[in-house]
């Protein structure tokens, strides 16, 4: 998923970019990412991660909620990153990089 990586790889550094790039790839690109948190009760969070005003913060806990367990399992033993800190960063930067890859306020079209 070339979109993500101009975005996120210079700002959060090497481990976390192949961390959100993963995620993102592993769901089937940001819209299945969205999917996820709208489905758990978090759409105006996501919304606003699209939309062109500020971005509502998440939880790591939200995020774990969001997830599940054994995925946030998964992702920290596929990237090296210790579990406890999968959901943190991701509650952390994942908002970023949606906001990043949306400047229009939309998802770009999907690239199946």
């Amino acid at each position: 998923m070339g979109l993500l990586d101009g975005i996120i790889g210079g700002a959060i550094g090497v481990e976390l970019a192949t961390l959100i790039n993963g995620y993102v790839e592993k769901r089937g690109g940001l819209d299945k990412v969205v999917e996820d948190f709208e489905k758990s009760g978090y759409g105006e969070k996501v919304k606003s991660w699209i939309g062109t005003g500020p971005n509502l913060p998440i939880s790591a806990e939200q995020v774990q909620q969001t997830l599940g367990s054994d995925r946030v399992k998964e992702l920290g033993a596929k990237f090296g990153i210790p579990v406890d800190k999968v959901s943190a960063a991701l509650a952390e930067y994942l908002p970023k990089v949606v906001d990043q890859a949306t400047p229009e306020g939309k998802l770009p079209p999907q690239s199946h």
